[in-house]
């Protein structure tokens, strides 16, 4: 069960929300709010995975919550769901530029696209939400999304996977900017030109008469022919790049050609192929031309975001084979890992590494008040933001939810460590039963 704190003082659109919701079962519970600071108590103490802003209601004050969000983005990463009347979304969207937007609604779509909106939001937990458990487990996250010829499930799905590669560290916000502008490009393009047949004449005669593109996309899709085509969207996520396949039900056109066509001057369209090219590597097409692959390089071990409440004057650099801590030594501070990689020793064995995925380093005896367990050593350069003790107090006394967000930290350390140690109880279990069926056997 998620709950979604739902900001709104619109009776009739809670009333939707709540009966939409309960139509789902548990999967999603809805908590309404109206005051700005019971809002911001919530959002600091829940941390929720989703909000819900209806921006018209002149009662909410949006603004003020979407500032306090701002004010720390490395906490309240979630994921935020617009919802408006009538207002003008590229200045909505401006405004909202430095967080995870979701999708952005009219409140008259909501009827429509409020369920599939939801749906698809259930059925990709493993991407949407970046500080779950399977980040560290996995080696390689993959999956696919079965695309309607709908402009919502176009800008979700965009949203859902550069805001999960982002927040994970693995694209700067200069990059995630560049892929979510090929996404959306690459996506339209499969619809519109692909599974909706229009043509590039069609496209430009509908624009000229300042006609919304998306309009004519649902009018094509009156033919139940083309509204039973899908787009097919594949993504595989390892440790070194993010690949992604994109592939329609259309009948293919002349890459070769329109790759090669340099326009003179930028037109209403047209230049969808090429920023994407320009923005991603590897674009490549098959060979009928209704289906592109293309890739995006990863970051290394870099943290996008500094949690605001930490002092970046207290940066610290240490170059490669340089000693962080010593084991057996006194501790009163952690570190928070901005970037690098560390090698943690024990007895003199490697026991594990650390990255700005693990976030903290040395909580363990820091809270228990214990010498250092282990030896930490930097692997190429690193950067560490030390903190004492006593700072950490004071600030968990002016931040009480960072002591929750810690908590929960160490309560999914704990979980990733009992699952290791499931999975090597079962293998010994298994290993120790082979061993005894070969002595059976002699």
């Amino acid at each position: 069960m998620i709950k979604i704190p739902v900001i709104s003082g619109n009776d009739s659109l809670n009333s939707f929300i709540r009966s939409q919701c309960l139509a789902m079962g548990n999967d999603y519970v809805p908590v309404f709010f109206k005051n700005k600071d019971e809002v911001i108590a919530y959002l600091k103490y829940e941390l929720p995975e989703i909000k819900m802003i209806y921006f018209s209601d002149p009662t909410i004050e949006a603004k003020a919550v979407l500032d306090e969000i701002g004010k720390d983005p490395w906490l309240h990463y979630g994921g935020v769901i617009a919802i408006h009347d009538d207002l003008e979304e590229k200045a909505l969207l401006e405004a909202m530029q430095d967080q995870n937007v979701i999708a952005v609604l009219r409140k008259s779509e909501l009827e429509r696209g409020f369920s599939r909106l939801m749906k698809i939001l259930k059925q990709n937990k493993q991407i949407l939400f970046q500080r779950g458990i399977q980040q560290h487990l996995l080696k390689n996250i993959a999956g696919s999304f079965v695309i309607d010829n709908d402009p919502l499930d176009i800008t979700t799905y965009s949203n859902m996977v550069t805001n999960y590669l982002f927040n994970a560290n693995l694209i700067s916000k200069d990059t995630k900017e560049k892929l979510h502008v090929a996404l959306l490009e690459l996506l339209i393009n499969a619809i519109e030109h692909g599974n909706c047949t229009i043509s590039f004449d069609e496209k430009t005669a509908w624009l000229e008469s300042n006609r919304d593109i998306m309009e004519l996309i649902r009018q094509k899709n009156t033919d139940p022919a083309i509204r039973a085509k899908k787009v097919y969207f594949t993504y595989t996520i390892s440790p070194e790049s993010s690949r992604f396949v994109i592939k329609d039900e259309g009948a293919g056109f002349d890459w070769r050609s329109r790759l090669d066509t340099k326009p003179d001057q930028p037109g209403l369209h047209g230049m969808g192929m090429t920023m994407a090219s320009l923005y991603v590597r590897r674009l490549t097409y098959n060979e009928a031309g209704n289906e592109v692959s293309f890739e995006v390089a990863h970051q290394q071990n870099e943290s996008n975001v500094i949690p605001a409440i930490f002092d970046v004057s207290q940066e610290r650099a240490f170059e490669d084979g340089q000693f962080v801590c010593s084991e057996g030594e006194e501790s009163d501070y952690l570190y928070y890992i901005v970037s690098g990689t560390l090698y943690v020793y024990s007895k003199g064995k490697l026991v594990s590494a650390l990255t700005p995925d693990d976030i903290f380093m040395g909580e363990m005896s820091f809270l228990l008040s214990n010498r250092r367990s282990a030896t930490v050593v930097s692997k190429g350069r690193s950067v560490l933001i030390k903190i004492s003790k006593q700072d950490f107090v004071n600030l968990i006394k002016d931040s009480p939810h960072y002591g929750i967000f810690l908590a929960r930290l160490l309560a999914q350390r704990l979980a990733r460590l009992n699952l290791r140690t499931s999975r090597l109880n079962t293998e010994y279990l298994k290993l120790k039963g082979e061993l005894a069926a070969v002595k059976a056997s002699e």
